[in-house]
């Protein structure tokens, strides 16, 4: 078994990183089952950078240790009626874990929830970030702090890092006031086609929509959010120019709804199946998932209007890699969820091209250039 180092500082964390590696970054272990395998080196565990430093809901910011759990950091902001805009999604079900992970590493994967298509990414809502890049320095940058010295937009940086770039202690983000109420409208349509004109239209109308998917079989749907009586009046306006029947999902059913969207549970998928997240033009998703679907036993839907279409798939000897990639000219396909074995097979993350790739060696060279944290973890070599 690798061994562990768990330094209880920043200072004690800048010295291992100068005096030994490469290493295996990890908070609370529980996005393990994503990316590439890297688990036979030692582990550096951030786990003791838990707890919240700062939060001011006031002036909507809060800053914690990376290793904070997200259900305590969430818990916290629903007290003051205040959310992470984004939508952190919940995938342990996915990975075989117990819980839903910390707040640096949501921040490390940059995932977020349904909400994304309204509210942004998860680097639209990091303020600032601390850590020890792989040179062994110590560095904080974004939120009350001047100029960061590195150059790089750091905290920018960080999202979907992987920890390939620095060894995050605590990140600061802004938080939004949760929406009063919810309601979801259901439309009946089924052709996946069709879906995606429904969710483009409600997207560009005046509704504003803040989430739009399609669940073959289910039928499509339309999320609405805000104070009660602006959900009941855009709602009536948009139902009233609809051609197609619709069903209304009041408040409390509504979330049950989205949570199972956000969290990829509106399909079956179990560990012995490759489960692929592919990221493509709205417009361009049915067609995709048409390509895709001439796999038999294809289980998929979308969410972002579609342009987010999950599928899973019989995980076969190269997961469909090759097949699933082809399916879109722009766009890109990630292994989320599949056998280990697999994920020592073929490239978890789209490969990229030439000039993305060099720019991601010169980024990876410039933080860490002896390769120290979670070398390799997306891509072969950086």
């Amino acid at each position: 078994m690798p061994e562990i180092f768990a330094p209880k500082s920043e200072t004690e964390l800048a010295e291992l990183i100068s005096g030994g590696g490469p290493y295996s970054i990890e908070g609370l272990g529980s996005r393990r089952g994503l990316g590439r395998l890297t688990n036979s080196r030692p582990t550096l565990s951030l786990a003791a950078f838990q707890g919240v430093a700062a939060y001011e809901p006031e002036e909507l910011i809060l800053e914690a240790g990376t290793a904070t759990p997200l259900r305590v950091v969430q818990k916290l902001l629903r007290e003051k009626n205040q959310m992470l805009a984004f939508e952190p999604p919940d995938f342990s079900h996915l990975w075989g874990t117990s819980h839903s992970g910390s707040i640096g590493g949501l921040l490390a994967t940059g995932l977020a929830g349904p909400r994304r298509i309204k509210a942004g990414s998860v680097r639209d809502h990091v303020l600032g970030v601390r850590g020890v890049t792989g040179r062994g320095e110590i560095f904080k940058a974004g939120a009350r702090v001047v100029k960061n010295v590195t150059g790089y937009d750091m905290p920018k940086l960080m999202a979907g890092s992987f920890g390939t770039l620095a060894a995050m202690t605590s990140v600061t983000f802004k938080v939004l006031p949760a929406p009063e109420t919810e309601e979801t409208v259901l439309v009946s349509v089924q052709d996946d086609v069709k879906a995606m004109r429904v969710m483009s239209n409600a997207l560009q109308s005046s509704a504003e929509i803040s989430g739009a998917a399609h669940v073959p079989g289910e039928g499509t749907y339309l999320r609405f959010e805000g104070i009660a009586v602006s959900v009941a009046a855009r709602r009536d306006r948009y139902v009233s120019r609809l051609t197609s029947n619709c069903e209304i999902i009041s408040a409390q059913q509504s979330r049950l709804v989205w949570a199972k969207i956000r969290d990829c549970k509106a399909i079956a998928h179990d560990a012995e199946r490759a489960l692929w997240r592919i990221s493509v033009a709205p417009m361009q998703g049915a067609a995709v998932a048409a390509h895709v679907a001439r796999q038999s036993d294809a289980r998929y839907f979308f969410d972002w209007g579609g342009g987010l279409l999950w599928i899973s798939l019989p995980a076969a000897s190269d997961g469909r890699a090759a097949f699933v990639r082809s399916a879109f000219k722009e766009g890109h396909a990630t292994l989320f969820a599949a056998p280990e074995d697999l994920r020592k097979r073929i490239d978890v993350f789209q490969p990229q091209a030439p000039t993305l790739a060099a720019l991601s060696k010169r980024v990876k060279s410039a933080l860490d250039p002896k390769g120290k944290l979670n070398f390799g973890r997306m891509y072969a070599g950086v």
